[in-house]
């Protein structure tokens, strides 16, 4: 028996698909990597990296719960285990509370102020799934959520002392810009995840970047990726990380290329591939940066 509920539980959290945390983890160490200087530390690491797959779990718990009615109407979602009534609502809000209790303790371990902003953190992750019932762009909302590990990143790397008065000070204006290139990035794939589900999220009144954007959608994936992409590489520049910056730059851009190709004819199987296959385009630049700190 408790192993039908272990397996349950572990379809709740997408436990077989990893896409999901490493979407989040990717941006989060290269701020890490640029915080420190180059290596932060097994300990910080440690902390994002599982973190960052307990925050992810929990979300996905919160956002079944709230999508539950929506679910049942698209076909990529209607079996999973919140929809069916294999796991209730009070099952999965439980198990939401404890994974993330779980990575806040994490964070008691860095600083103050990544205390501080982890709560803004989670505010926000709550709050997406609920703007999908209200914003005409939700991924907006879901890019500033996924993009929180950057200044939480600086703030756990601030040599500020303990203490709540000094939270704010701890994310310098780099951080804050590497976000707004990251949330360019989320925009991309998220649109992509969302014209999947196209179809079924226009008969069920969900609004979506894919419905709001229309027959845009494809050159606005696109524009959302060259920002990202020339923005990040005028942030990174000044750092003198040398060729292996250049070198992923150019390979992350090969991929954004070849996710155009993916997409535009639309097909349901090509847009989730390519979404799926988005954290190699952050894993790359995350390549870049960690070489080219330990080679400076």
């Amino acid at each position: 028996m408790w192993r039908e509920r272990l397996t349950l539980y572990l379809n709740l959290i997408r436990f077989d698909r990893p896409a999901g945390w490493l979407l989040l983890l990717w941006p989060s160490l290269i701020a890490l990597w640029v915080a420190a200087g180059g290596f932060p530390g097994w300990h910080l690491l440690s902390v994002f990296v599982l973190g960052t797959i307990l925050m992810r779990s929990a979300g996905c718990c919160v956002n079944d719960v709230a999508d539950q009615d929506f679910d049942r109407h698209v076909k990529r979602t209607a079996q999973r285990p919140v929809t069916t009534g294999a796991v209730s609502t009070r099952e999965a809000l439980l198990l939401g509370a404890v994974l993330a209790l779980l990575a806040f303790g994490l964070v008691l371990t860095t600083s103050a102020s990544a205390v501080a902003w982890s709560v803004v953190a989670m505010v926000l992750a709550l709050l997406y799934p609920f703007a999908k019932r209200v914003v005409s762009m939700p991924q907006a909302v879901l890019g500033v959520a996924f993009s929180f590990g950057i200044p939480m990143a600086f703030a756990a790397l601030s040599p500020e002392p303990w203490g709540w008065t000094s939270w704010w000070h701890a994310v310098p204006a780099l951080a804050w810009w590497m976000l707004l290139t990251n949330l360019f990035w989320v925009l991309a794939y998220d649109t992509e995840y969302a014209m999947v589900d196209r179809d079924d999220d226009v008969n069920i009144g969900m609004k979506t970047s894919a419905i709001t954007l229309g027959s845009a959608d494809v050159m606005a994936v696109m524009a959302f990726y060259a920002l990202h992409l020339f923005g990040f590489l005028w942030l990174m520049t000044p750092l003198q990380l040398g060729w292996p910056l250049r070198l992923a730059w150019v390979l992350a851009l090969l991929q954004a290329l070849w996710h155009f190709d993916l997409i535009r004819n639309r097909d349901r199987e090509g847009c989730f591939k390519a979404f799926r296959l988005n954290h190699w385009l952050a894993a790359t630049l995350f390549a870049g940066v960690a070489l080219g700190y330990a080679l400076r």
